[in-house]
This record gives structure tokens, C-alpha cells and sequence, in this order.
């Protein structure tokens, strides 16, 4: 067969035969194309947004790059020493450092800053500063560049240098923020004067007073000095002494006036980093260029740029390798989610492609008949395929490439050219394998008459050993126990070989309930029983594909719902561990005696309970710090059963009736310190009160922490027993109500705000987008996995049911037929995945942990972060499998029933 010549006039002949069939492969291959395209970079989206904001989140002094170099050697002149300090050379300094930061460290040139200061703060004996002990204020000189674009200045004028300034120079100028202003007692025109080495102090006259443009940036919270002055405790002393300590900016220009101070000067130069021009997928390289600088060739570079004995630091390294853990720790997940959705993807588009061969069994046997090669053939309906797929793919291509405008171009195009050659390579390989020997009548091939081959076997019984490895790798380390902290990608694949393996177990116990059922059917009065079983149990071997996928989008439901469900139960136990219940009003003190009644009758209350903490109580004879609440066993014990926060029987704390030693609930801390013998406990009031040790708790409500005691408030002093913190139980409480009824100085926490604030970081938020968007996207496929399904055998039921009702089959008759016939293997599908999902959440979930993609990394594990299983994920997918098998059997019934039978009847249709 000549397939240059006759391929272009078939492909043409094709699509005008099947439009329909070419469109609908053009929207699947577009739609699919599309959603593998943007998956790679709406992850690279949240990533690069998790790590900009972890870089925004530190501190500017924690993330710039800070070179010192000390001041230039005696063994230099005087004037080589001033030149050394003065802008030309530290600007020509400043690009050399920069030029040696490598790729894909960026550098945010507007935030970064060099100039000199003195690392000595010195001693000014003005007497009109502030003097907070009897204790002169120190001064920082700071000679930073810049000052102009970064500030305003809000009275006076910016410091100038007059003529040429030296080591000797009297005076020289400065500048000063509001809040050193304001906090210094400095005006414009004030003098403040700076010990000098061997001759008269400088004087240090202040014209201006500037405030800063940016406060948060660089420039001047890398060294908040600058900025704000700070209130210093002498250090070494018994009493709390504290002196002033702000800073003068002096010009750049004024730099040489610092050698004639003990201040020991130095020169600096800050690189800060442009967060946003950082990418995750470069953290790898982000480390290494942060070391290289730190103690690497960088640092060479940046010693012969400035000067031999520099350094250089930075806390930068740090916040990276903490954004890793993160990620190591939710990537994984993402990747369970992504898997399984890939491959339900994957099964319909071979699906597609296997539907296609099928309905075109007739017309491609008959060309290998009349002599086609099976490689002309495959030819000619590879280029058939790739007409229609090859723009779509490009479509699908274009359109996530719009929606997601961020992130990395190659592998969204990987990923969507996979796509496409999967769809262009289904339909011939499948064409391939059916035709590869000529025949004209292919063999039956239903599940009941069809034994599974040895090649069959073996590759089964690979694909067990492969998922048993996945799982048990999984449940030792963990979705990120892999040594380079990236996961291992094998054990996110577990989910989804466990449910191929499911579906392949399915598909060989498949026959056997048929078989037991046949007989009982026989026996009924009706055919319709008898005859859904038999059609039932000719469907075709090919059906694993469609249990396949749905098995598979099942258990990435279920897994993903659960995943889903553990994070918001973390969370709300987190958020309740923070709160102790729904809502909590807590003053610096006593709080008043009608505030229960007020906050009772506000919006959404159920209950209050009411708790005396002392924060300030002493144990033992050593006098330990330790919290003692003080409650009304009956309310508190309700209130810990229905939060389960340590939960307990009010018997147990209540006061014994003429006894001095109160029963107490205690921390596990304190009961390891205490026991169980009677101990002496000191309160805030100073009244002393004799506690035993009767339950250990991890937690309870009244207090925040791990180092409490609970007793009967009845057995404290009046002073000691009053109401210090109330706790709410309720629903949709009302906060702005609250704050009203408690008071402007009565603090109010309520459980659903402290909740909102446990999605950290856009990594988070956006793994759980992503999760949820692939979970949806798996499950819509597994549906049209479904609908293929039933389509492939459409036109033989459409021909059966007209043949039926020739021999007086009703219309009822036909719908209970189709539907009884659908339900065998939507039963299987259903209950199957229900069952696969409930395995695998048991399977995986000691190798899950949901705690860094479910709270922020300044929260710790709280007991409640491991994988659990939904009912909900688990019922609502196989129900809705079940459901929309029946519905469209019903459909294709009624829609049969309204045709008429002429065309199905016809003699030498195809079937």
C-alpha cells in the first residue's frame, strides 16, 4: 500500500465521515493537554510564592548578605586611609560584590546599601538625652549612602560635608529618623558630642529629620538602628539598668571623621536579595550560591574586590533549607494527587483510542483482508489521529500557558506533548495488537470464556510486587523520607498501584459472582434477570480499562478527601489547643463580676465556664512556676468532654468534703516532678493551698501550654478563686459582640480566627488548590471513563433492545434490562473503589503525616495531624459512580425507546 500517496485523500475522507468523532478527540486531547500543562506551573506558582513570602516573612537582617571589612591598615597614608572610605571607592567596591553573587541569586539594587559606621557605640555625656537610670546614652555614626532616595525629610534639611573631612575635622553634620528624634529629645540644630581619640570631641550637629520612604525594606531594617533607636538593658547587672542607644546618619562624604573616634569604624557593604525574583526549583542552587559567598570562590572574589580580611554573613541559607523541609514535607502529597489523576487521564485517553479501533473493527479487517500491511494501516490511522491531535494538543498548550502565566514553559510542554502522542499513538497501537494476524471474524472475547494469559499473569504479579514495595517503603519512611528531602516518587505512586492491583483482582473475581448468580436467575418467572446476567458476563476483556480508571479515581478520591479532611482537623485541633474552646475572654487580671452574665446572653452562646488562673502559682519547696487553674468540676469537666481536650469524671476533682488537700488534675511535666504525694503550692494572692496529684493530662482547656495543675476552685482563698478567664462554647459566635460585652481591656480569642491564620504559606494553600483541583479533575475523567464505556456498546445495545422488542419485550422491560445489565460492574466499580480507598488511607497513614502541609512551621504536631479516613470521600464517589451508571442505562433505554427500530433491524448493519 502506498501510504504517501493514498494517506492525504484517507484523511480527508475520515474526518468528513466522523466529524463528530474528530471533534470530540480534539476536545479531550485540548482539554487534557491543558490541564497537563498548567499542573507544572501552577505548582512552580505556589512554590515561588511560598518562597518569596518566606523571604518577606524573615527579617531584612536575617536575609541580606552583610560584608564588613575593617578599617584601612596604618600601614596606608593618611590620605590613601580617607580615600579608602569616601563613595568612588566603596561604589567601585560595592559592583565588585555584586558581579561576584552567581546566578540565580538576584540582587535588589534599590535596597542595598554600603557606607561606614563604628561597631564601638560611644558614650555622649550631653545631659538633654534621655537618661532612663542615671546612665549616659551611646551613640552608633553611620555614614550610609543613599539617604536621599530612601527618606523624606520632614524638618530641616539632609546633612552635608563642608570642604574636605578628616580624622581631625571638629564638626561635621547629621541627620536623625522621627522615632530617634522623638525618643532622643533631638531638634534640628542640636549638638550631640562624640568622643574623639587624643582631642576634643566631635561634634555632631543634627539638620534634619527624615522619615523613612520604606521602613520594612533593606535599606533600613537590615540594621533597624538606623531607623529606630532602642532602649538597652546594661548587661552583667543584678538590677534592670537601660541606656539609649540610637544612631546619627552622617554623609557619605563625612565617612573620614570616624578614624577620630574610639568607635573602631568599619567599612560595609549590604547585598540585599529580590525575593521576588527568586524560584523554587532553583533552591538547590539558591544554597549553593549562599555558601559560595559565605566560605567558597565567592568569598575569595569579595576579599580581592574589598579587602583581605573580610567577611561575609547571612541567615539566608537558613530560611532556605527551612523552605525545603516544607516542601519535602507537601510535595509528596501534591504528587499522590497528581499520579493519580495522570494516570486516569492516561487510561481514557487509551480508552479513546481503543473505542475508536473497536467501532472501526469491520472496516480494518477488511483492509487487512484485501492486503493492507500492518504497518501501512498503523500509518494511515496514526496520521488520521495526529490531524486532530497535534492542534489540539497545541490549543491545549496555549490555553495553560494563559491561564497560568507564571512558572516554567518546558515542562508544561513536556507534559503536553505527552499527552499528545499518548492520543496519537492509541488508536494505531490498539488497531495494531487486534489486527496484527488477518481475520475475518475476530474471537469472542467476554469475561466468562476468556483466560487470562501467562504474559498476562506475570505482568500482574509484577505490578503486586512493585505496589507491596511502594507501601512498605511508604508506612518505614514516609511520603519525604527520601535522603535528599524531595520524596521519593515510586512511594507517591502507592496509592495508584494499589488501586491497579485492586482493579486487576477485580476483573479476575469478576466472573465468579456472575456464576453464582446465574442459577437463582434461571428460576425466575421473567427472562430479564436471566438475560442482564448473560449480557453481563459477555462483556468484553477490554473492560479493565474503564474499572481501571475508576478504581483508580476512586482510591485518589478517597485518598485525596482524606488528605482534605485531616488537614481541616488538624487544624480546627490546633486552633482549639490555641484557644482551649470555641472563644475565650481572658483580662491582665480579675475580670468583673457581671462580665459572665454579659458575655452569656451574647450571639451564638451555649455556655460559659468560668476559671481562676494563676499564672505566677509556685510548687514544692523549690518553689517551680506552674499554672493553677481554679474551676467548678461539673462545668469543667463538661466543657473537656466536649472539646476532648482532657477529657475526666468531675467526681474526681471535686474538694472531699473536710479535707485540706485538693485533688488535682496535673500536666504530665508536673506529675513526673510531683507523684502522687501531697505537695504545698504557692498562689498569686500568697495564700498557699496543699494539692495531690489525682489525673494526668496532656491538655485542658483553661490553660495554654503543657506545665499546669487543675483543682476545685472551692478550695481556694476568695482572692485566689476569682474569675480570671471565661470560656466559651457556641456556634458562628459573633466577635465584634463579644469585644463589646467583655470591654476594651478584656482580651477576646475566638477558635474560627486562630484557625484562619494555620495556612502558613502559599505552598500550603496552594498544594491544597492543586490537591483538590486533581482529585476533581480524576474524578470527571473517571466519569467519562464511564461514558466510553457505555458508548462502546451502545449501538449493540440499541440493536439488542429493537430485537427484543420485535419478540414483545416492553419498553419497562428494556429499561429494567439495561439497567440490571449496567449494574454488576458499576456494583464492583463502587464497592471495589470504596474498599480500595478504605485499604489504602490504612495502608499509608503511618507514613503520613499532614502536619507541615495543615499548620504553619511555628506550630508544632499536635496529635492530630496523621491521615484518617473520611466516610464522606469514601461513600459519596462509589455512590456516585453507582448512580450515574443506572442513570445512563435508564437514559439509553427511554432514548431507544423513542427511536425507531428500522435502522437496528436492518440486514448487514454493522454492529
Amino acid at each position: 500500500m502506498n501510504t504517501r500517496t493514498v494517506a492525504p485523500a484517507w484523511v480527508r475522507v475520515r474526518l468528513r465521515t466522523a466529524p463528530g468523532a474528530a471533534a470530540a478527540l480534539a476536545l479531550l486531547v485540548a482539554l487534557t493537554a491543558c490541564l497537563a500543562a498548567a499542573f507544572p506551573r501552577a505548582l512552580d506558582r505556589y512554590e515561588d510564592a511560598g518562597l518569596t513570602r518566606a523571604v518577606d516573612q524573615a527579617t531584612p537582617k536575617r536575609t541580606v548578605l552583610t560584608v564588613t571589612a575593617p578599617q584601612p591598615g596604618l600601614q596606608l597614608s593618611a590620605e590613601e586611609r580617607y580615600q579608602a572610605l569616601l563613595p568612588p571607592a566603596l561604589d567601585r567596591q560595592f559592583a565588585r560584590v555584586a558581579g561576584a553573587v552567581p546566578a540565580p541569586l538576584a540582587i535588589d539594587a534599590g535596597q542595598s546599601a554600603y557606607g561606614v559606621q563604628n561597631t564601638a557605640d560611644l558614650s555622649v555625656p550631653d545631659p538633654w538625652i534621655p537618661r532612663p537610670n542615671g546612665i549616659p546614652a551611646q551613640i552608633r555614626l553611620a555614614a550610609q549612602n543613599g539617604l536621599a532616595a530612601h527618606s523624606t525629610v520632614r524638618d530641616g534639611r539632609l546633612p552635608r560635608a563642608h570642604g574636605e573631612v578628616t580624622a581631625e575635622t571638629a564638626e561635621v553634620e547629621a541627620a536623625v529618623t522621627a522615632e530617634t528624634a522623638a525618643s532622643l529629645h533631638v531638634k534640628v540644630g542640636s549638638v550631640v558630642h562624640v568622643p574623639a581619640v587624643s582631642r576634643p570631641p566631635l561634634a555632631v550637629r543634627v539638620t534634619g529629620i527624615v522619615t523613612p520612604r520604606e521602613p520594612g525594606g533593606s535599606y533600613w531594617s537590615a540594621q533597624t538602628l538606623l531607623r529606630s533607636p532602642a532602649l538597652v538593658r546594661v548587661p552583667g547587672s543584678s538590677d534592670p539598668l537601660y541606656y539609649w542607644l540610637g544612631a546619627l546618619l552622617l554623609p557619605p562624604e563625612a565617612a573620614p571623621a570616624l578614624l577620630g573616634t574610639n568607635g573602631q569604624p568599619v567599612r560595609y557593604w549590604q547585598i540585599a536579595p529580590d525575593a521576588g525574583a527568586l524560584h523554587a526549583y532553583d533552591l538547590d542552587r539558591l544554597k549553593s550560591a549562599v555558601a559560595t559567598l559565605e566560605a567558597g570562590p565567592g568569598l575569595g572574589q569579595i576579599r580581592a574586590a574589598t579587602d583581605p580580611a573580610a567577611q561575609a554573613d547571612t541567615d539566608l541559607d537558613d530560611i532556605l533549607t527551612a523552605y525545603r523541609r516544607l516542601t519535602s514535607g507537601v510535595g509528596p502529597l501534591v504528587a499522590v494527587a497528581a499520579f493519580g489523576g495522570a494516570t486516569v487521564a492516561l487510561v481514557v485517553l487509551l480508552m479513546a483510542g481503543g473505542l475508536a479501533a473497536d467501532r472501526r473493527r469491520a472496516e480494518l479487517a477488511l483492509l487487512r483482508a484485501r492486503g493492507a500491511s500492518l504497518r501501512g494501516l498503523t500509518g494511515r490511522l496514526l496520521t488520521e489521529t495526529a490531524v486532530v491531535a497535534v492542534p489540539a494538543g497545541a490549543v491545549g498548550l496555549g490555553a495553560a500557558l494563559l491561564a497560568v502565566d507564571e512558572g516554567r514553559r518546558l515542562p508544561a510542554v513536556a507534559a503536553a506533548v505527552a499527552v499528545t502522542a499518548v492520543a496519537c499513538a492509541a488508536l494505531p497501537l490498539r488497531a495494531a495488537l487486534a489486527h496484527r494476524v488477518v481475520r475475518v471474524h475476530a474471537p469472542r472475547e467476554d469475561t466468562m470464556s476468556v483466560r487470562p494469559s501467562r504474559g498476562r499473569t506475570v505482568a500482574e504479579l509484577t505490578l503486586l510486587v512493585i505496589a507491596v514495595g511502594a507501601v512498605i517503603a511508604l508506612r518505614r519512611r514516609g511520603v519525604s523520607g527520601s535522603s535528599d528531602g524531595s520524596g521519593d516518587q515510586l512511594v507517591s505512586l502507592a496509592p495508584v498501584l494499589i488501586g491497579v492491583i485492586a482493579a486487576l483482582v477485580l476483573v479476575r473475581l469478576y466472573p465468579l459472582p456472575l456464576r453464582l448468580l446465574m442459577r437463582p436467575a434461571a428460576r425466575l418467572r421473567g427472562a430479564v434477570g436471566h438475560l442482564s446476567l448473560a449480557r453481563a458476563g459477555r462483556t468484553s476483556v477490554s473492560a479493565v480499562l474503564p474499572l481501571l480508571t475508576l478504581l483508580t479515581a476512586l482510591t485518589t478520591a478517597a485518598f485525596g478527601g482524606s488528605v482534605l479532611a485531616g488537614v481541616a482537623d488538624a487544624r480546627d485541633h490546633a486552633a482549639l489547643i490555641a484557644v482551649g474552646a470555641d472563644a475565650r475572654v481572658e483580662g491582665t487580671g480579675v475580670l468583673p463580676a457581671a462580665l459572665p452574665d454579659r458575655v452569656r446572653h451574647a450571639p451564638g452562646v451555649r455556655a460559659v465556664t468560668e476559671a481562676a488562673v494563676n499564672y505566677q502559682a509556685k510548687a514544692g519547696s523549690g518553689f517551680t512556676q506552674v499554672t493553677l487553674a481554679g474551676v467548678v468540676p461539673a462545668d469543667y469537666a463538661a466543657l473537656s468532654g466536649r472539646t476532648g481536650l482532657g477529657a475526666f469524671p468531675e467526681d474526681t476533682l471535686r474538694r472531699p468534703g473536710g479535707g485540706t488537700v485538693l485533688p488535682a488534675l496535673a500536666s504530665p511535666s508536673v506529675a513526673r516532678t510531683y507523684g502522687t504525694r501531697p505537695f504545698p503550692v504557692r498562689l498569686d494572692d500568697g495564700s498557699d493551698v496543699t494539692v495531690r496529684i489525682a489525673l494526668v493530662r496532656e491538655r485542658t482547656p483553661a490553660v495554654i501550654g503543657t506545665n499546669f495543675l487543675v483543682v476545685d476552685r472551692s478550695g481556694l482563698t476568695r482572692q485566689a478563686a476569682r474569675t480570671s478567664t471565661l470560656l466559651l462554647t457556641g456556634d458562628h459566635l459573633d466577635a465584634g459582640a463579644l469585644r463589646r460585652a467583655a470591654g476594651a481591656s478584656v482580651g477576646v480569642e475566638l477558635r474560627s480566627a486562630e484557625r484562619a491564620r494555620f495556612v502558613d504559606s502559599p505552598l500550603q494553600s496552594g498544594a491544597e488548590r492543586i490537591y483538590t483541583a486533581a482529585v476533581a479533575a480524576g474524578t470527571g475523567y473517571a466519569v467519562l471513563a464511564l461514558l466510553l464505556a457505555l458508548l462502546r456498546s451502545a449501538q449493540e445495545r440499541g440493536a439488542m433492545l429493537a430485537r427484543l422488542r420485535t419478540m414483545g419485550l416492553t419498553r419497562a422491560q428494556g429499561r429494567r434490562l439495561l439497567v440490571l445489565e449496567s449494574l454488576p460492574q458499576a456494583v464492583l466499580a463502587a464497592a471495589g473503589g470504596a474498599l480500595t480507598g478504605w485499604a489504602t488511607i490504612r495502608l499509608l497513614s503511618p507514613g503520613v503525616d499532614l502536619t507541615t502541609i495543615a499548620l504553619p512551621t511555628s506550630v508544632g504536631a499536635t496529635g492530630a495531624s496523621a491521615l484518617r479516613t473520611d466516610p464522606l470521600s469514601l461513600a459519596v464517589p462509589a455512590v456516585a459512580v453507582l448512580l450515574l451508571a443506572v442513570a445512563v442505562a435508564a437514559v439509553q433505554a427511554w432514548w431507544t425507546g423513542r427511536k425507531s427500530s428500522v435502522r437496528e433491524l436492518r440486514a448487514g448493519d454493522a454492529r
